[in-house]
């Protein structure tokens, strides 16, 4: 502005000199070499005329040039000016008062060139020695003693150029300036294009001697573009009174301003000088910032630096001045946010610039903010500080368009910086430090229709930001259904706060959560629409337990769960893969999908080291005891298969093991499919101890109580650890063949065991009975009757084949055809195995080969049979002969000793069966002493079979209903002169203090 005075001034100045200079003027090459040199001394430029130059007298004195030119090196200026002509009227020869009647420029070319850093300073250097720099007092001083009707400018260009901007080009510039007296109106008006957008200006100062007495004058200024630089901004119009202080200063009081639809208050200082200094009050009861937001970008010049090459934007235009601002708007509106009491103050000094919001209040709270900068910096960066003592997350989120699921008031207390003046540079700079936290919150968990459920409260919890560049860490205590939360979450900052797209691209996040019964830890992307993708563990002591905490059930026969694997979670159902699996301690991994419908789909695939449906299902051991308890019977534990029916799923499953409890087999590959609430189990062919199996297993759930239904195939199967496994019964070896069909239902574990039903084919080859070898206690039957059996586990009888048929009935599986065939011993019996009470009572009928030396034809043994008892727990059966029958019968008894090819001459038995002498006395002790105590025993109990204990012992068998005393396992044998204790139905034998008739007998033979 100061140069465009100049120039102005310098016009004047030409006028005058024209004037002054007229009565010396002899020839036009002379008025043109005087004019110049006149004008370049007044105005400090080098002004040359190069074309005609025409004066005339009158009315007027008036002088017209063509083709004259102007340079101002030192203020960078040059101009170029087709026509200059101006007019003075005749009374300016006598008077001290220069009347101009017109100056007129037409079609001037002006050209402003941008020094040097270096070349600006020296250049203010030479302005301070000269003036202050401020043109308006020179303008006065001239006016006051001059007055200017029209200073015109037709067809004006102004250019702008630099090194390092594209050149600015003003053109079609119109300008009328008039100031007829000192005392009267000053008024300017122009117009000009510019970037494609035209300008109209107007300004007026109502006097100027007003300004010169330091009097207010009143100012308008009306400012009108087209097209409009944003919507409803097409017009401006200011108004005030401007005052010029003692100290050169200008102030503006009482202004109003108004743009487009918008009006507020202007209060203004400027002081010229060295540094010129500018103070701005603005105040409005509303400001619209919407449409500076929504102006599109102006197009480019033409010939302009494409934006890849052009220089970024600086705020160096700032650097020549000081300057003070402040703002308050009542209201202040952008786009669909509206605040109020909005206080905005700026400073800036020596290239300095600082600004403050002090308070911005919007529906969702109050925000205060500062920033400082350097202006004077080709890529000024900005350092400042955010913060706020609680924003309303959910009318924050309305505010910005979306909807979340989380409530409470969010704080901040926040230092940021950043590079640059464009949006892509302060998004690649920005950089963040402080704290973000949330008071009385409360977030809603989606797809949860329990309110008590799906609401999680927080009364205070905050974030630490150390940097953008690291994530933000959230560690504290949440409340979820009056439970106690702890949780870690890290937020990758830069990308959670500079994208601010979570609603689609989702949120990445790692958290942990620990509660008094769970743990929980997310890695992955998050959506507030309730989307997840990532990795998830969960684990649980007790699944039921954490279900029932919540208020939910159907897992109660679950206890341990532990889940790792990566999801994708969604409002109707999750994914996994790569997933461990553990329920109920069984390990697996794999893949598959739930469906959250009614019931649940579910679809895996799962692989298995060892999988135990027992330990699966939730089954539970009878907790362990030093000894059972006299009578007692297996703990009866509950059963329940409700579960199966709230889903409806399809399990592939590979198992290197596959079985229930103790047995097992594989490798399997199979699949469990669960509909209606039955669940399906078929297992092909696979290895199982040493042989091979092939099964069914359909647990029904869908009922009250709960039924299974089992068809299983054996071939080949070791029947020592098979039976071990399953039972605990370790007494029977062989290669086993077996086929079974049962079913059963029950609420508990017994009551299923004693509803079983169903059939069963068992067949054993090569292979032996353990804890008793028949044919040896036919080999050595007067030791036994002496000396007592005593149950060996390292004897054993052997077989070729054994064999039975059972039918299931009520939990008992009873047989009536059990065969078997061995090298030195045949056997058949019969008996039951009570699955529901796991004990066995089998009774064996053997007959001896020829010899017992090798095979052959079969001895009757009828008259002194030795049938042989399996009785008692499968794990802990008893086996033992039953002698009582050899005993009721001892002339044909000591026949069949003969057969069996005992030594009975070595006896003597004769002379002991003979009438006279000991002969006798035997003879009464076998035919009276032993027929008295039979009948004794008979007239007791009528038709009971007594047993070798009660003849020899003289004491009563225990009474079936009464348990058997436990037989020792690692007792040594008893020496062959000493009695020991008989094991039919475990009834200890006497001292040897305290012989019974028949034992003393045997001892005599002996002897």
């Amino acid at each position: 502005m100061r140069r465009f005075i100049l120039s102005l001034l310098g016009a004047a100045a030409l006028a005058v000199a024209a004037i002054a200079i007229l009565p010396s003027l002899i020839s036009s090459d002379w008025v043109r070499a005087e004019l110049g040199r006149q004008l370049s001394a007044a105005t400090g430029s080098s002004i040359a005329f190069n074309g005609p130059v025409n004066l005339s007298a009158f009315p007027y004195l008036a002088v017209v040039a063509e083709d004259v030119t102007l340079s101002a090196e030192a203020e960078g200026i040059t101009a170029e000016f087709a026509e200059v002509s101006g007019s003075v009227a005749l009374s300016s020869l006598w008077s001290d008062r220069l009347h101009i009647k017109q100056i007129a420029l037409d079609r001037p070319v002006i050209v402003l060139e941008e020094k040097a850093a270096d070349e600006a300073a020296s250049t203010a250097d030479r302005g301070n020695e000269t003036g202050s720099g401020d043109p308006l007092p020179a303008l006065v001083a001239f006016l006051e003693r001059s007055a200017i009707e029209s200073v015109s400018i037709t067809s004006g260009t102004f250019i702008r150029r630099s090194a390092e901007d594209p050149e600015e080009v003003v053109s079609d510039v119109e300008l009328t300036l008039s100031a007829p007296d000192i005392d009267d109106e000053f008024s300017l008006s122009a117009s000009a294009r510019m970037g494609g957008r035209s300008y109209d200006t107007s300004f007026t100062i109502s006097t100027l001697r007003s300004l010169l007495e330091r009097q207010p004058a009143d100012v308008t200024l009306a400012v009108e573009a087209d097209p409009a630089p944003a919507p409803g901004m097409s017009s401006l119009e200011a108004s005030g009174q401007v005052t010029l202080n003692a100290n050169g200063s200008y102030q503006i009081r009482g202004g109003e301003v108004e743009a487009g639809e918008q009006a507020f208050s202007l209060n203004a200082l400027f002081v010229p000088g060295q540094r010129a200094r500018f103070l701005l009050d603005l105040e409005a009861d509303r400001l619209d910032l919407t449409p500076f937001m929504d102006a599109a970008p102006e197009a480019s010049q033409s010939g302009a630096p494409s934006a890849g090459t052009a220089k970024p934007a600086n705020l160096q235009f700032l650097a020549g001045f000081d300057a003070d601002m402040s703002i308050n708007a009542a209201a202040l509106v952008l786009g669909e946010i509206s605040a109020s009491d909005v206080s905005f103050s700026a400073a800036l000094k020596d290239g300095k610039l600082t600004a403050k919001l002090g308070h911005l209040g919007i529906d969702a709270g109050s925000v205060a903010a500062s920033v400082a900068t350097d202006v004077t910096a080709d890529d000024p960066v900005f350092r400042g500080r955010l913060a706020s003592t609680g924003l309303n997350i959910a009318k924050l989120s309305a505010l910005a368009g979306q909807t979340v699921p989380l409530s409470g008031a969010l704080t901040i207390d926040a230092g940021f910086a950043f590079r640059g003046l464009d949006g892509e540079a302060i998004r690649k700079t920005v950089d963040l430090a402080g704290t973000i936290g949330l008071r009385d919150a409360a977030y809603t968990l989606p797809g949860i229709a329990d309110e008590t459920m799906r609401e999680v409260k927080a009364k205070k919890i905050t974030a630490r930001i150390e940097s953008l560049a690291k994530p933000v860490r959230v560690a504290g205590r949440l409340d979820w259904r009056n439970k106690p939360v702890d949780v870690d979450l890290q937020i990758p900052a830069a990308d959670t706060i500079l994208t601010g797209n979570l609603s689609t691209e989702g949120m990445p996040f790692k958290l942990q959560v620990k509660m008094s019964d769970a743990n929980l830890s997310l890695d992955g992307k998050a959506a507030l629409s309730g989307t997840y993708a990532g990795k998830l563990g969960f684990s649980t002591a007790d699944l039921s337990a954490f279900l029932a905490g919540l208020g939910q059930s159907g897992a109660e026969s679950i206890g341990p769960l532990a889940f790792n694997g990566n999801v994708d979670a969604r409002a109707t159902g999750v994914s996994f893969q790569e997933a461990s699996i553990s329920v109920n301690s069984v390990e697996g991994a794999g893949s598959g999908s739930v469906e959250f419908t009614t019931p649940l789909k579910i679809m895996t695939a799962l692989n298995f080291d060892e999988l135990d449906l027992a330990q699966f299902a939730g089954a539970q051991s009878p907790a362990p005891q030093a000894k059972a308890a006299k009578g007692a019977e297996p703990a009866d534990v509950p059963l329940d298969l409700s579960a199966l029916r709230s889903i409806d799923a399809t399990i592939k499953v590979n198992a290197k093991k596959l079985g229930y409890g103790k047995v097992f087999a594989g490798p399997v590959a199979t699949s469990l499919v669960v509909s209606d609430g039955v669940a399906s189990l078929t297992l092909p062919e696979a290895p199982f101890y040493g042989g091979h199996v092939v099964a069914s297993l359909r647990a029904d759930g869908s009922q009250s109580e709960p039924s299974i239904a089992l068809k299983t195939s054996i071939s080949g199967a070791s029947a020592a650890p098979l039976l071990t496994d399953m039972a605990g019964f370790k007494h029977l070896e062989g290669s086993l063949k077996a086929e079974f069909d049962v079913t059963g239902a029950g609420g508990t574990s017994g009551a299923l065991a004693k509803s079983l039903q169903g059939n069963a084919n068992v067949g054993f080859s090569d292979g032996a009975i353990r804890g008793i070898d028949i044919a040896n206690v036919y080999n050595n039957l007067v030791s036994l009757i002496t000396s007592g059996f005593k149950q060996d586990e390292s004897k054993a009888t052997t077989f070729t084949e054994l064999g039975a048929s059972f039918a299931i009935e009520g939990g008992v599986a009873r047989t009536e055809d059990l065969k078997l065939v061995g090298p030195l011993i045949r056997m058949t019996g019969n008996g039951a195995a009570d699955l529901a009470q796991s004990t066995l009572n089998f009774r064996l009928e053997p007959r001896l080969v020829a010899s017992l030396k090798g095979q052959g034809a079969e001895i009757s043994t009828d008259g002194i049979g030795v049938p042989v008892v399996v009785e008692g727990s499968f794990a802990a059966p008893r086996i033992y002969p039953d002698l009582s029958d050899l005993l009721k019968n001892p002339d044909a008894a000591l026949a069949k000793l003969k057969d069996f090819g005992l030594p009975i001459d070595k006896l003597h038995i004769g002379d002991l069966l003979n009438e006279d002498g000991a002969g006798a006395a035997v003879k009464d002790l076998l035919g009276g002493t032993l027929d008295k105590a039979l009948k004794d025993k008979a007239f007791k109990q009528e038709e009971q079979q007594l047993s070798i204990e009660e003849i020899i012992g003289g004491e009563p068998a225990p009474k079936p209903d009464e348990a058997a005393v436990e037989i020792p396992t690692n007792e040594e044998a008893a020496k062959a002169d000493a009695p020991t204790e008989q094991p039919a139905n475990g009834t200890e034998v006497p001292s040897e203090e305290a012989d019974g008739p028949m034992e003393g007998f045997f001892k005599q033979l002996l002897r």
